[in-house]
C-alpha cells in the first residue's frame, strides 16, 4: 500500500492516511495501550492520541482534562501525581498510560503518529519542552505529527524545535487556510470539516462511510476515525 510522504503547503495528496483516533474505541478503551497495540498489529496506517501533564510533570495519554469519563477516578489530571493517577483504571482495567509506554509500542512501527497537545482548556506549563524532549529518546519510522487547538502551544513548540511538523487543529473554518498555514509555518491544518483549498489537511473525526468516501476521492492528507478497520475497507473499496 502506498505510504504518505512529506507534503508542503499547497501540494496535492494522492493517498489519504487513516489514523486510528484514540486507538480503536469501538472495540477497546479509548487511549488505552490495548487499543494502540491492536492498531499497530492490525493494519492501522496511523494513530492519534492526546497528551496532558500530571502534577509532577509526567506526560500521560488521555483525551479529557479530567479522569471522570474514561476512568474510575474523578478530578483533574493536573491535580494528581503520576503515582496517584496510576491507581485509577480505564474501562479495560489498565492504568492511565504514560506517554513513554505508548512510545515504546509505537517506535520502529511503520505508522504515522499524531500527538495532540491537549492544551486548549488547560495549558500545562512546560508541556511542549517535556514532550518534545521525550520524543527524541525514541526512534519513529516517520516523523511525529504534532497538533493542537492551542495556537500558542504550536508557537512554543516551534521556538523549541522548528524542524518538526506542527499542525493547527480547528473546529471552525479557517479563512484563507493556505496563507494561514504558510504564514505560521504549519505543516497542515486539521479541520473538523473539509476546507475547499489546496492546503494540506487531515480531518477529524470521520466515522460515516459516505463522508469518508468523499474525502478519499478528494485526496485529503488524512482522516481521523474511531473505526480504522471499517475505514480501511472503505478505502480499499475505492481502489485508491
Amino acid at each position: 500500500m502506498p505510504r504518505e510522504r512529506h507534503f508542503f503547503v499547497g501540494e496535492k495528496m494522492t493517498q489519504t492516511i487513516i489514523f486510528a483516533h484514540r486507538g480503536l474505541p469501538v472495540k477497546f478503551a479509548e487511549n488505552s495501550l490495548q487499543g494502540f497495540k491492536y492498531a499497530a498489529t492490525h493494519g492501522a496506517e496511523g494513530v492519534e492520541f492526546d497528551v496532558h501533564l500530571t502534577k509532577d510533570k509526567v506526560p500521560v495519554v488521555m483525551h479529557d482534562e479530567t479522569l471522570d469519563r474514561t476512568t474510575n477516578g474523578t478530578g483533574y489530571i493536573k491535580d494528581y501525581t503520576l503515582s496517584e493517577i496510576r491507581r485509577f483504571r480505564l474501562a479495560n482495567g489498565e492504568p492511565v498510560p504514560m506517554l513513554s509506554e505508548l512510545f515504546e509500542i509505537l517506535q520502529g512501527q511503520d505508522l504515522y503518529v499524531n500527538l495532540e497537545f491537549k492544551t486548549n482548556k488547560i495549558h500545562d506549563e512546560g508541556i511542549e519542552a517535556i514532550v518534545l524532549a521525550l520524543a527524541q529518546e525514541y526512534h519513529f519510522v516517520h516523523p511525529i505529527i504534532f497538533s493542537s487547538f492551542n495556537y500558542q502551544t504550536l508557537k512554543n513548540c516551534q521556538r523549541i524545535d522548528p524542524h518538526q511538523q506542527y499542525c493547527f487543529l480547528n473546529k471552525w473554518p479557517v479563512p484563507f487556510p493556505e496563507q494561514f498555514a504558510a504564514k505560521n509555518h504549519f505543516a497542515a491544518i486539521h479541520p473538523h470539516w473539509y476546507l475547499p483549498s489546496k492546503v494540506t489537511q487531515r480531518i477529524w473525526t470521520v466515522d460515516k462511510v459516505s463522508i469518508a468516501k468523499r474525502y478519499f476521492k478528494l485526496g485529503v492528507a488524512g482522516i481521523f476515525t474511531n473505526d480504522f478497520e471499517l475505514m480501511n475497507k472503505v478505502k480499499k473499496s475505492q481502489k485508491l
